[in-house]
């Protein structure tokens, strides 16, 4: 049992920018009945961390001060009276929907969002409901297991779970952030062909060695979406995952087969898009709109992770004091997940 006098250090965002993102002691949450405290080892940042810290993301939404991140990996020191899903010691991660556990969503699944509103995982300790905490798979590290909240279940639960991918079907993804990584990894796994959009060379040769099959540098190939077409013999790709966003979409329609699924999960060049509506109607496109996933698919997920051994990829992990330039790396882009060891 931890003394409830001590304090602990915690990141926390004042006010919009990245500049009022501030180290402050706080003090230890306490668990209810039915919560578990974690030490956190490890937490690792998404598009969505950048897009609250720049207020881009719901701002009507983000109380202040507010500790940030979404995705934590840790261990349990301390539980409720009346937990039984976790004991001390047990090693677990964060999960961002944290009431939606199967089934689908509830109108007010992003009122209980992790690191916005909800408190998050950039401190020394996360306090988490029992049910909104999934064990870690127990060959990964916590550094690993950190990435797997957002990053990992959205590219499963655009794949497997509403895509229902099959091998030998081919999958579309654009750029090397952590989603698509995880989607290379998760579609090579399970047999199925792996196109990867980049604009850069370097960063396909890497997509490469994931077990992409095909790279088509966008900036070299503006008509990327008739390259895809040649590349799958006239058809397009069953399975595409639009991180992009914006104008792109309509490009992403044209890349995809006659009846094919697009996973809309990012909106990294824009929240609005001017969509061509014909091409849709007349190729009959399944358009999803993915808001990560699950608890259920978070489960199956890990058990096909350690089933596959399928780690994560890491570009770079920081030390707690460097959060900052951690956010700063991640507005650069990066190959992979970015990290921040917490302990």
């Amino acid at each position: 049992m931890l003394e409830k006098s001590i304090a602990m250090k915690a990141w926390q965002l004042h006010a919009f920018g990245l500049e009022n993102l501030t180290l402050d002691e706080v003090a230890v949450p306490t668990p209810g009945p039915n919560d578990i405290l974690i030490k956190v080892g490890a937490v690792s940042l998404n598009f969505r961390d950048k897009a609250i810290v720049d207020g881009i993301y719901e701002p009507e939404m983000i109380p202040k001060p507010l500790i940030p991140v979404s995705d934590a990996a840790g261990t349990v020191v301390e539980i409720g009276a009346n937990v039984t899903r976790f004991k001390v010691g047990d090693r677990v991660t964060s999960h961002l929907y944290s009431k939606w556990i199967d089934g689908q969503p509830a109108p007010n699944e992003p009122d209980f969002c992790f690191g916005a509103p909800l408190p998050g995982g950039l401190a020394q300790y996360m306090l988490i409901h029992e049910e909104s905490a999934v064990n870690v798979p127990s060959y990964l590290t916590d550094e690993e297991a950190s990435t797997l909240p957002i990053a990992a279940l959205t590219a499963w639960f655009s794949l497997v779970t509403y895509g229902n991918l099959k091998a030998g079907e081919t999958v579309l993804i654009q750029g090397t952030g952590g989603v698509s990584i995880f989607g290379i990894q998760i579609a090579n796994a399970l047999g199925a062909k792996v196109i990867v959009t980049t604009s850069s060379d370097q960063k396909g040769i890497k997509a490469r060695e994931l077990g992409a099959q095909e790279i088509i540098n966008y900036v070299k190939t503006a008509d990327w979406a008739a390259e895809v077409t040649k590349l799958t013999n006239g058809q397009g790709a069953d399975h595409l995952l639009e991180v992009v966003g914006g104008e792109g979409l309509n490009h992403s329609v044209l890349a995809t087969r006659v009846g094919g699924h697009i996973s809309l999960i990012g909106f990294l060049t824009g929240q609005k898009t001017n969509l061509d509506l014909m091409p849709v109607i007349f190729r009959q496109t399944n358009i999803q709109g993915i808001a990560v996933g699950h608890r259920a698919a978070f489960e199956e997920m890990n058990k096909a992770f350690a089933q596959h051994h399928i780690k994560p990829v890491i570009d770079t992990i920081y030390n707690f004091e460097d959060a900052v330039k951690a956010y700063e790396h991640l507005d650069r882009g990066a190959f992979g997940k970015i990290v921040i060891r917490v302990s």
